[in-house]
């Protein structure tokens, strides 16, 4: 069985492409449009790995990613920051908080295949 992944980002387009590339690979994908509903979705059942983006309203990915990480609940959870914020600050607070992998915006689906295998341990990453 293959992993479930929340995808998190409050572009609907971006939402459909992760999707797209994540169930054409038999994974199972829940979607989340905001970090409240992130942090809902978690809450209701499991999920293997987030797809987590940095830039939203209200919450942003960090805040997201804080909150996962202080529950004891979700601390374990593998979390892939997925962001046009590449500045190597930005990069850095994302681990510093957390972070298990980081993938830039835009990407191409073997980037985002590659970085679901490598944070899942799974060989072959992005086949």
């Amino acid at each position: 069985m293959k992993a479930r992944i929340l995808v998190v980002d409050d572009n609907p387009d971006s939402l459909a492409i992760m999707r797209t590339i994540l169930e054409n690979r038999d994974y199972q994908v829940v979607a989340a449009g905001s970090g409240a509903d992130a942090l809902a979705v978690v809450q209701s059942g499991p999920v293997d790995i987030v797809l987590l983006d940095v830039m939203m309203p209200d919450m942003s990915g960090i805040e997201v990613l804080q909150q996962l990480k202080l529950n004891a609940q979700t601390a374990h959870l593998p979390v892939i920051l997925v962001t046009a914020k590449t500045h190597d600050e930005d990069l850095l607070s994302g681990y510093e908080y957390g972070a298990d992998y980081y993938i830039p915006k835009p990407f191409t689906a073997k980037q985002l295949m590659y970085g679901i295998d490598l944070v899942l341990g799974q060989g072959d990453a992005g086949e």
